[in-house]
């Protein structure tokens, strides 16, 4: 008959535990950073693409081609009805920018 192991003996529960403790030590050295940078670049990106989307008149697929490098995870969504561009890294940060008739596009209000 096979003998039970207990759980602090199991290899993959040390590794999940290992691994859970990496990826909270990245998140306190890094997530602030990594938070306010989605954030600038959310910000511009809504911008730019609202810009390009409603000023220029172009498609927002083709708005895409304008993003920075090293902005590839930030993603952008159109509202036509609402004549805006919302810019988003999933679980980082989101911003949205409307076109308005003589100001251009415009991002809305920020919240702290």
């Amino acid at each position: 008959m096979a003998k039970k192991r207990s759980l602090l003996s199991r290899w993959w529960f040390w590794l999940v535990l290992v691994l859970a403790a990496a990826a909270g030590g990245a998140w306190l050295a890094y997530g602030e950073t990594a938070t306010r940078t989605g954030e600038v670049a959310t910000a511009y990106a809504a911008r730019v693409g609202c810009s390009c989307r409603f000023v220029a008149g172009r498609s927002l697929e083709d708005c895409g081609k304008d993003k920075l490098e090293g902005m590839e995870l930030v993603s952008l969504s159109e509202n036509a009805a609402d004549r805006s561009v919302t810019a988003s890294i999933p679980v980082i940060a989101a911003d949205t920018a409307r076109y308005r008739e003589g100001y251009g596009c415009v991002l809305d209000e920020w919240e702290y």
